[in-house]
């Protein structure tokens, strides 16, 4: 099968920057998932390969349930260590920017990204990257920025010698950003791929157990009283949307990820087209953050650009509202009564 995914002027250049590059920086979007987690830590074992030693610096903290994945003890936050991370961008020759289409993504890093003279590399799978680089490899047909990643390395030649962490970094990866393979997962590449990292010794069914069966006992109270207490459902719209506050997170010892999938429960329910997570801010006032998940031909990205200020794929967005959570419920009600005619 061919899943080759580079031309031949792309295979080139990147082999060329690979080659020549000395300091490199990797880096990810801000509260990373395990996509460009998966990514970062599966680019970073393939270039030390290569006899690099690149830097991943990551915004800020990712999910706990995140912290077995090969190589996370490597990682540098930003929010713990900005001093290191800046002296590395002023020194780096070269920047790998995985998983996110605009400088934004990054949050408190954006300047370092943006006024660093180093070849700056996109790998990505969102719609329109504006990040400027000297190479941008943008594939929104991907199911994951880390199967765009296995792709390339395959290309590359380095499959044969591609390390078990590596592939397990880069099955977390895809197994995540379709919801353990129930969407964007349909085209037989994805299975051939999958079908090649298990030769590397990948145990698929730990990794699962590691992020979905990996919760606390108040995660698991949290999600149940979400669902329970706070979930409106909007049957003629076939849509729904819950909030969560800041009094709600304390009460049950909210850490981060534990919200995490939790927009997806309510497409559970039979002729759910649309859901909507609406959640406070822990540290600001007036910050509502928002997830949206939809199937088939829902277009949620569409209702993230036009109310909540982001962005995203079809049927996985996500945004934020500079406002309360009365407003923020306001303005999804609103949302969802404007596509109901369109989608429903």
């Amino acid at each position: 099968m061919d899943i080759n995914i580079l031309n031949d002027s792309e295979l080139t250049q990147l082999k060329a920057i690979i080659s020549e590059a000395k300091n490199i920086i990797i880096c990810c979007h801000k509260s990373p998932d395990g996509d460009a987690l998966g990514a970062s830590l599966a680019w970073a074992d393939y270039l030390r390969s290569m006899d690099k030693q690149p830097m991943i610096a990551i915004p800020d903290a990712f999910p706990d349930f995140l912290r077995w994945m090969p190589g996370v003890e490597r990682i540098v936050r930003y929010d713990k260590h900005p001093e290191r991370v800046a002296e590395a961008f002023a020194d780096a020759d070269t920047v790998f920017c995985l998983d996110f289409n605009t400088a934004n993504r990054v949050a408190d890093m954006q300047p370092l990204l943006e006024s660093t003279s180093a070849t700056k590399v996109l790998i990505d799978h969102h719609v329109g990257p504006t990040v400027e680089t000297q190479l941008t490899i943008s594939h929104p047909e991907m199911s994951a920025t880390c199967e765009l990643l296995f792709r390339i390395i395959w290309q590359l030649g380095a499959f044969d010698t591609m390390s078990r962490h590596c592939a397990a970094s880069i099955y977390c990866g895809m197994m995540t950003d379709t919801g353990g393979f129930t969407f964007n997962s349909t085209r037989s590449e994805i299975f051939f791929i999958i079908s090649q990292l298990l030769t590397k010794g990948v145990n698929k069914d730990k990794i699962y157990r590691n992020v979905y069966n990996n919760y606390s006992d108040w995660c698991i109270r949290f999600r149940g009283y979400v669902l329970y207490q706070k979930l409106n459902v909007l049957a003629d719209a076939h849509a729904s949307y819950f909030t969560i506050t800041k009094g709600e997170m304390k009460r049950f010892r909210f850490i981060k990820g534990d919200a995490e999938g939790l927009v997806n429960e309510p497409l559970r329910i039979k002729g759910m087209r649309l859901a909507v997570s609406l959640r406070e801010d822990t540290e600001r006032e007036n910050k509502v953050w928002v997830s949206l998940r939809s199937v088939d031909h829902y277009y949620c990205n569409q209702l993230a650009e036009k109310y909540f200020n982001g962005g995203g794929h079809v049927n996985a967005a996500g945004g934020s509202l500079d406002c309360g959570i009365d407003e923020a419920v306001r303005i999804t009600r609103e949302a969802i009564e404007e596509f109901k005619n369109t989608y429903s």
